[in-house]
């Protein structure tokens, strides 16, 4: 797998959405580069229309303001009702074990509203240490119900944070502006923890392109200085077009038609679990984004693996990174680089025989999460020699 070119992907669906598929051909080449011609021919008008001054009366057509407040409007609609199906569970409640589960909303980096979990024994002064889960592309953090519920049982907290424009959190479903935004929102969540639970040691774990984002994190050195170490499931680490051209064109598009969907895409799926309930949960669940994917987030994905192989040998924070070697959404073998590069200290690398993408809903969940339960008392164990 490690040769072959990666596809991109929507990830959390595990739809394989090969962006720009009819550029294959020369002949649709040469029609690309005309296009590409003729679009940038046009911008160029269009700004200098804008530096025109501003004739008396002059004001957006009647048409396109109507347009862009009916998708407004259509895009805070959806959004309330994403919260109100992630708000299912209360606010805060205790159960028959005596550990708090809840939900809240914070203000993100931007003043955007993000949608947040915790599971936590009710006493602060009980934790062990918490685990800060960064979820997958498409997907959101209720999804981590089962393994929240293993890590409690052990005396970990957990928050789960929606990422901009995915589960309960504000923004157009399933587009993401940058991912840089994802690791801004999430300093957000953790000073909101450290305030609550001051002295407890923090992790954070991250799932597929949530593995990639929590590892250029840790390369920021007050970010790293907050964390404990860091658990990675199947981390977007080297992700390639289609083809050569995509990467030439995605950031001109990325910039033109941001939200644009590729709807011709290939939507044959690949499976990302061995067990057909957790598929089934996963796609019939109204939160989880099954949508084409969008130009700027598939470029912020290409933009993050590259800058992630470029800056491998620079991490230097404790981790762990699980993979199944049958993945065909991310590559296993970026993981094995990754472990091989790190300059880490204390790092260590699971590689699951035959195992798909979503590793925490195979049919094996419960060793898996044995695994990174025990990655993490071993950790706080040498933190503390």
């Amino acid at each position: 797998m490690g040769g072959e070119e990666m596809m991109m992907t929507s990830g959390a669906t595990s739809r394989i959405v090969p962006v720009f598929r009819s550029v294959l051909s020369r002949r649709a080449l040469l029609r690309l580069a005309v296009a590409l011609h003729s679009l940038f021919l046009w911008l160029l008008l269009l700004v200098s229309r804008r530096r025109r001054p501003e004739v008396a009366g002059s004001a957006v057509p009647a048409g396109l303001g109507k347009a862009r407040s009916r998708r407004r409007a259509a895009e805070e609609e959806d959004v309330r009702r994403r919260r109100a199906l992630a708000e299912e569970v209360a606010m805060v409640e205790d159960d028959a074990d005596g550990r708090r589960w809840g939900t809240f909303v914070i203000s993100g980096a931007r003043r955007n509203a993000l949608f947040c979990r915790v599971w936590a024994p009710s006493a602060v002064a009980e934790m062990r240490g918490i685990l800060v889960i960064i979820h997958g592309l498409n997907e959101h953090g209720g999804r981590y119900l089962h393994f929240a519920e293993q890590l409690t049982a052990c005396g970990f907290g957990v928050y789960a944070m929606d990422w901009i424009g995915h589960g309960g959190s504000d923004g157009l479903h399933g587009y993401v502006p940058s991912l840089d935004y994802v690791i801004e929102d999430m300093e957000v969540l953790l000073d909101k923890i450290m305030l609550e639970a001051p002295g407890v040691p923090c992790f954070l774990l991250g799932h597929s392109t949530g593995g990639a984002v929590v590892l250029k994190a840790s390369l920021y050195a007050h970010i790293r200085a907050r964390l404990e170490g860091i658990i990675l499931t199947s981390p977007a680490v080297r992700v390639k077009p289609a083809h050569p051209i995509v990467g030439a064109v995605a950031p001109i598009f990325s910039l033109i038609a941001p939200k644009f969907q590729f709807k011709g895409a290939n939507k044959r799926g690949i499976p990302v679990s061995r067990d057909p309930a957790a598929l089934l949960a996963k796609y019939s669940d109204p939160l989880v984004y099954t949508g084409p994917i969008r130009v700027r987030t598939g470029h912020e994905i290409l933009r993050l693996s590259s800058f992630l192989l470029h800056n491998l040998k620079k991490v230097t924070v404790p981790f762990m990174v699980l993979h199944g070697t049958a993945d065909r959404v991310t590559d296993p073998l970026a993981s094995q680089d990754l472990y091989n590069e790190a300059a880490s200290r204390h790092k260590d690398l699971r590689l699951y025989e035959g195992f798909l993408h979503d590793l925490l809903f195979e049919p094996e969940r419960n060793e898996i999460a044995a695994d990174i339960i025990e990655w993490m008392d071993r950790t706080l164990r040498l933190q503390s020699v």
